[in-house]
C-alpha cells in the first residue's frame, strides 16, 4: 500500500485542540480538509484559528505566502456528517469515551464509501474495543497524533484485532507523507509511549516517597545529569497530574494490577488538593509572576584530591567507566590505574580511588549493602550520567558506614572533573540509572510481547516525549548485563514484582548480543 494522495480528501470530526491540529497538519501536505463539529462555533473558530497558523508561519518564513494561503482555502467547515461522505481518510478526535467514539464511527460506516479508513485519535481506550460493534471493522485503525500535533512528529498507528494491515500502512504511509514519523503498534493498554513512559514519572515518585532528594533536586538531576529536557515533577506540572494520574491508573487498571504501573498515592494526594501543576498555579511548583524559583541542592566545594586511583579486573573492558575516567583526565586529574586481582570475589572493581573512598557506579544495590559486601566502610556509589563528556551534574550516595573524609574526597573528586556533584539519600540505584534501567525494561517487555518492534519503541520515546535517546539505545550502550543486573538488585530490594526483569532484555543478555539484534 501507498500514502493517500493530495487528491484525497480528509475529514477530521472534533475540532479541539487535538482536532484543530491534525486539520492544520492534513491540509498543510496538500489535502482538501473538511473539519466537523457538533458544535457549529466551534468549528468556525478552528478555521479561523488554523488560518491565523498559517499566517503566523509566513510571517515567519516557515511557508511561503502562497502556500499559506492555498492551506487555508483547502480548509473546509462541515455543517453535517454527512458532508463528509466522500471522503477517504475519516480521523476521530473527540472525547475520551468508549461509547461516544463507538456511536460516532457507527453513523460514519452509513455515510462513508466502502473503501475509506476510520481512524481514532484515542490515546488510551482500545482499537479493537472500538471497533467490535461496526460491520467492518478491519477499517479501523488507531492514528494517536501527540499534542501540539503540528508540532510533534511522532504518530502511533495502531491496529486492533480486526483490523486490515493494508488499511494500518497506508494510514502509516500516508503520516509520513505528512512529514511525520509513524511508528506501528499493537492495541495493547497505553500503546507504546503511554506504556513505556510510566517509568519514569513512577520511578520519581518512588524516589520522592523515599526521602532520596526533594523534587527541585531530582528534576536537576534528571535534566543535567540524565539529559532529559525536563526533569518528571515539572514535566507532571506542565501535563497536569490529573491527567498523569488517570493515565497511569487506566494502564494499571487495564493490566489488572501489574505492580510495575502502580500509581502513587502522592499524587493522587495532589490531584486531591486542587493541586494540578500549571493549570491551577500551583502543583509541585508555583507558577505565579512573584513565586520564587525552587534550587536544586548541591554539594560545598571541596579542595582538589592529591591522589586518583582507579582499578579493573584483569580482563575487563571498563567500558561504562571509560567515559567517566576521560572526563576526569580532560579536567587535568592525574588518575593512577592499576589492575585488581582476577576473579576478586569482591567485586571491588571497577572502581575510582580517592584518599580511602572506593568509588563505584551505581549496580542496584544501595552504597551501604555494597561496603558490606566489600568490606569497606568508606564506599560511595555515583549515578548513571549519560554523557559523561557534557554533563554538568552527577548525583552520589554515601554508605552509612562511611566515615566524612572519605566522602568529602569523592565529592572533590567529581567537582575536579568539573560536576555540580548532589547527595542523594542512600537509595538503591539511584535517580538516572534506575529511571533509565526501567524505561529500558518496559520497552524489552513492549517488544517482546509483540506490542511494537524495537526500532519502533526508541522512535516513539525520543519523538513522542522528547528522550534523548530511544531506552533500548540506552540498554545497548550501558550494557543489558549492567541493566539486568541493575533490576535484580532492586527486585532483591524491594521484594516485589515491580523490577522483575523482562525475558528477552534477559535473554540478550544471556546471547551476548545487542536488545536490537534480531
Amino acid at each position: 500500500m501507498a500514502a493517500l494522495t493530495t487528491d484525497a480528501i480528509v475529514a477530521i470530526v472534533g475540532s479541539g485542540a487535538m482536532g484543530a491540529g491534525i486539520a492544520q497538519v492534513a491540509a498543510a501536505a496538500g489535502h482538501t480538509v473538511k473539519l466537523y463539529d457538533a458544535r457549529p462555533e466551534a468549528v468556525g473558530k478552528a478555521v479561523d484559528d488554523i488560518a491565523g497558523s498559517f499566517g503566523r508561519l509566513a510571517a515567519k518564513g516557515r511557508m511561503g505566502a502562497a502556500e499559506a494561503e492555498a492551506a487555508r482555502g483547502r480548509l473546509q467547515a462541515a455543517a453535517s456528517l454527512a458532508d463528509l461522505a466522500d471522503a477517504a481518510l475519516v480521523i476521530e478526535a473527540i472525547a475520551e469515551d468508549l461509547e461516544a467514539k463507538r456511536a460516532l464511527f457507527a453513523a460514519l460506516e452509513d455515510i462513508v464509501a466502502d473503501g475509506a479508513i476510520l481512524a481514532t485519535n484515542t490515546s488510551s481506550i482500545s482499537v479493537t474495543a472500538i471497533a467490535a460493534p461496526l460491520r467492518r471493522p478491519e477499517r479501523l485503525v488507531g492514528m494517536h497524533f501527540f499534542n501540539p500535533a503540528p508540532l510533534m512528529a511522532l504518530v502511533e498507528v495502531v491496529s486492533g484485532l480486526a483490523t486490515d494491515r493494508a488499511a494500518a500502512q497506508t494510514v502509516h504511509d500516508t503520516a509520513a507523507a505528512w512529514g511525520k514519523s509513524p511508528v506501528h503498534a499493537r492495541s495493547t493498554p497505553g500503546f507504546i509511549v503511554n506504556r513505556v513512559a510510566r517509568p519514569y514519572y513512577a520511578e520519581a515518585w518512588r524516589l520522592l516517597g523515599e526521602g532520596a532528594g526533594d523534587t527541585a533536586t531530582l528534576d536537576a538531576v534528571m535534566r543535567e545529569a540524565g539529559g532529559f529536557r525536563m526533569g518528571p515533577f515539572e514535566l507532571m506540572d506542565l501535563i497536569g497530574h490529573d491527567v498523569n494520574y488517570a493515565v497511569t491508573k487506566s494502564v494499571f487498571d487495564a493490566y489488572f494490577g501489574d505492580p510495575r504501573f502502580t500509581p502513587s498515592v502522592l499524587q493522587r494526594d495532589m490531584v486531591d488538593a486542587g493541586f494540578l501543576g500549571r493549570k491551577t498555579g500551583r502543583g509541585f511548583y508555583r507558577y505565579a509572576d512573584n513565586a520564587v524559583p525552587q534550587e536544586p541542592k548541591s554539594e560545598p566545594n571541596c579542595p582538589r584530591p592529591e591522589y586518583v586511583g582507579y582499578s579493573l579486573e584483569a580482563g575487563a573492558s571498563g567500558t561504562l567507566t571509560a567515559p567517566m575516567l576521560a572526563r576526569m583526565e580532560a579536567h587535568g586529574l592525574h588518575v593512577t590505574r592499576r589492575m585488581s586481582a582476577e576473579g576478586h570475589q569482591h567485586g571491588e572493581a571497577p572502581a575510582f580511588h580517592c584518599n580511602g573512598a572506593a568509588i563505584y557506579l551505581t549496580d542496584g544495590r544501595t552504597a551501604t549493602a555494597r561496603a558490606r559486601a566489600n568490606r569497606h566502610d568508606d564506599t560511595v556509589v555515583y549515578d548513571l550520567v549519560l554523557d559523561a563528556a557534557n554533563a554538568t551534574r552527577i548525583a552520589v550516595a554515601r554508605a552509612d558506614q562511611c566515615s566524612e573524609a572519605a566522602y568529602q574526597s569523592a565529592v572533590a573528586l567529581f567537582q575536579s572533573a568539573g560536576f555540580a556533584v548532589t547527595r542523594l539519600d542512600d537509595v538503591p540505584g539511584l535517580a538516572v540509572m534506575r529511571t533509565v534501567a526501567m524505561l529500558a525494561n518496559e520497552a524489552a517487555d513492549a517488544v517482546y510481547q509483540g506490542v511494537c518492534s524495537a526500532q519502533a519503541v526508541d522512535t516513539a520515546l525520543q519523538k513522542g516525549v522528547n528522550y534523548p535517546k530511544g531506552p533500548l539505545a540506552w540498554a545497548d550502550a550501558i550494557g543489558s548485563g549492567h541493566v539486568v543486573r541493575v533490576l535484580d538488585n532492586l527486585a532483591a530490594t524491594y521484594g516485589d514484582g515491580r523490577y522483575r526483569v523482562s525475558p528477552l532484555l534477559r535473554r540478550r543478555h544471556a546471547a551476548g548480543k545487542a536488545i536490537h539484534a534480531e
